[in-house]
């Protein structure tokens, strides 16, 4: 049996071009620090990638460091904020709140959660029912207060894309700092930060076909910046620690990849999300799908079947090679249905039945058609057994056909 992966969200395979990188630079063992023939090579290696880095979201080089992820990116920029540095406190003066959504990642929630605990106020923007940022209450709470905004750029959930350009230009206006969690867009739609404006913003190699533990942190030349991790003077002493020879080295070929592959490769996924949602829709009933219509990742379908446990879908899916999620791989094993899809105001219930397909470049249409088959019947079986469905489905008014 062809097992079918459907969880690119959660994290992708290695691109075999950047698999071969890899290969070739297991050489490359020298510290990039260091000034030999060894570190040189290491060093030249090293700058090579973070140029494709940066070519592929419209910055500069020296605006690039090299981080162990997106979540460690997305950490540095939050606690700027009640730092205490005196770099930071001259920049922000009085300022020292927070501004984030209720929709954001578990590395932006939890910290600013952290931050809340040490006396940071920390304002959480609403949503409407498709997860796009409600602009009136972002209006409401960006002030003279205001140090940070910090809204992701495409959900890793629901696939809903934000105004990022619109939201950065009303920070800046009320005279706040930009900061974009743009792990799930970097690598899967067209991404310029001179163009959004932003001040910062994070990308994961793991979501674009490099290894896992690498990523990146773009800082805009003038932005207030205090290091996350102390030590060494790496990264221009932005960010201490030696540095991921192998994995920074494929996370750059895996930039070049992608800037070079993305226009077609967005047509194609898009395709098979139409596809597998029509699919879907066709076939089974009293189902919502979750999620804006147009402003929406590729390879990206949030649906929630009524009466069915989402965690039963996933399994019975997963028996017959078919693997999913039931949302973010960072929340795994919690009892909660999506706070992602609670706030774009889903019942529990509704929300608990909730499943992610998201595709990639080993995607196929054979391989969507055969998900469409094997749904149906999953779904049949799993609402027979079930105690609500059948009993509530007329009072809860869910369905979406």
């Amino acid at each position: 049996m062809n097992r079918i992966y459907l969880d690119y969200n959660a994290t992708t395979p290695l691109h075999p071009e950047v698999k071969e990188e890899i290969v070739k630079s297991l050489d490359i063992f020298g510290n990039p620090s260091s000034m030999h023939s060894f570190g040189r090579e290491a060093n030249e290696r090293i700058e090579k990638s973070r140029k494709r880095c940066a070519d592929l979201i419209g910055a500069s080089s020296r605006e690039i460091i090299f981080t162990g992820g997106g979540s460690e990116s997305n950490n540095t920029v939050l606690k700027l904020v009640g730092c205490g540095e005196a770099c930071c406190c001259g920049y922000f003066g009085c300022r020292n709140e927070v501004v984030t959504s209720t929709i954001e990642h578990p590395s932006v929630l939890e910290t600013v959660k952290t931050l809340e605990k040490r006396g940071v106020p920390v304002h959480y923007v609403r949503v409407d029912s498709f997860g796009k940022i409600d602009m009136d209450h972002l209006r409401s709470v960006v002030g003279e207060k205001t140090a940070l905004v910090s809204i992701m750029y495409a959900n890793n959930e629901i696939g809903t894309i934000q105004d990022i350009k619109a939201i950065t230009a009303l920070a800046h206006e009320r005279g706040a700092l930009m900061h974009t969690d743009a792990v799930q867009a970097v690598g899967k739609l067209p991404v310029n930060v001179a163009d959004l404006g932003v001040d910062f913003l994070s990308f994961s190699g793991h979501k674009l076909y490099a290894p896992k533990g690498v990523g990146v942190l773009y800082t805009r030349t003038g932005s207030p910046y205090c290091s996350l991790i102390h030590g060494g003077h790496q990264e221009g002493g932005r960010r201490a620690g030696t540095l991921n020879n192998l994995g920074i080295i494929a996370l750059g070929k895996a930039c070049e990849l992608t800037g070079r592959e993305m226009t077609e490769e967005v047509r194609r996924l898009e395709y098979l999300r139409n596809k597998l949602r029509d699919g879907i829709e066709k076939t089974i009933s009293d189902i919502r799908v979750n999620g804006h219509p147009t402003d929406l990742l590729p390879g990206t379908l949030n649906v929630s079947f009524y009466g069915v446990e989402g965690e039963a879908i996933l399994l019975y899916l997963d028996m017959v090679g078919i693997s999913v999620s039931t949302g973010s791989a960072c929340a795994t094993g919690s009892l909660e249905p999506s706070h992602v899809i609670l706030a774009t105001g889903t019942d529990s219930e509704l929300a608990h039945g909730s499943i992610r397909f998201s595709m990639g470049f080993g995607t196929t249409e054979e391989e969507i058609d055969r998900v469409i088959r094997e749904l149906k019947p999953i779904i049949e079986r799993l609402r027979k057994m079930s105690t609500v469905y059948g009993k509530n489905r007329e009072l809860q008014g869910v369905c979406a056909k």
